[in-house]
């Protein structure tokens, strides 16, 4: 997974599907779901690729599109945001799992 800040969060989105996960250092919850994101990126690897931002360490970036919560995770494509997971339903597995799937099986693409 692509480690994100400031300076490179912009470039990063501005092409192809991205799917940003908003975190930080404390957050029990981002430590517990970081486990399954190796699988899911490489179950995705052909759609989507994957970065993560301490929210910490990048506070502007979070703020303009009002996460407040951490894990959080925001999918992009060609810069705009097209989906989001916020912190509330984003600490459980499960509900990653699921909302990838929505957004990158059930969804067409193109």
């Amino acid at each position: 997974m692509k480690q994100l800040d400031s300076n490179s969060f912009h470039p990063f989105i501005e092409n192809g599907w991205k799917v940003v996960e908003f975190r930080a250092q404390w957050c029990f919850d981002c430590k517990r779901v970081a486990y399954s994101l190796p699988d899911l990126e490489e179950k995705y690897v052909s759609v989507f690729e994957m970065g993560e931002l301490d929210v910490d360490e990048s506070r502007a970036i979070p703020e303009a599109y009002g996460v407040k919560g951490v894990p959080a995770f925001l999918i992009f494509r060609d810069g705009r945001e097209v989906a989001r997971l916020m912190s509330k339903e984003a600490k459980r597995e499960e509900n990653i799992v699921r909302f990838f799937s929505e957004q990158f099986e059930e969804s067409p693409l193109g």
